[in-house]
C-alpha cells in the first residue's frame, strides 16, 4: 500500500524520534539529517532500516548516502512505493 507524503513524513519523524529522542514535530522536510537534526551515520542507518521495514521499501546503501534531508527521504520513499 502506497502512503502519502504527509504519511511518510509522519513515519519518518516517529522512527527519528524513536531513534534519536528528538520530538516529532522538529523533523520537517527542509531539514537536513545530519546539519539540521545532528544524525550520525550510525543513527542514519538505523533510522533507514526502520523506514524500510515501515513502507516496505527497499533503500540500497548507496542511495541512502543520498538521503540529505527529509525531503529526500519522504520524495525516495514516495518513488519506490509506486515502483
Amino acid at each position: 500500500m502506497a502512503h502519502s507524503e504527509q504519511d511518510i513524513l509522519a513515519g519518518l519523524a516517529d522512527i527519528v524520534n524513536e531513534e534519536t529522542g528528538l520530538p516529532t514535530d522538529s523533523v520537517t522536510p527542509e531539514k537536513s539529517f545530519a546539519d539540521d537534526l545532528d544524525i550520525d551515520s550510525l543513527s542514519m542507518m538505523t533510522i533507514v532500516t526502520l523506514a524500510e521495514e515501515k513502507f516496505d521499501v527497499r533503500i540500497p546503501d548507496e542511495d541512502a548516502t543520498k538521503l540529505v534531508t527529509v525531503k529526500d527521504a519522504v520524495d525516495y520513499i514516495s518513488k519506490a512505493q509506486g515502483a
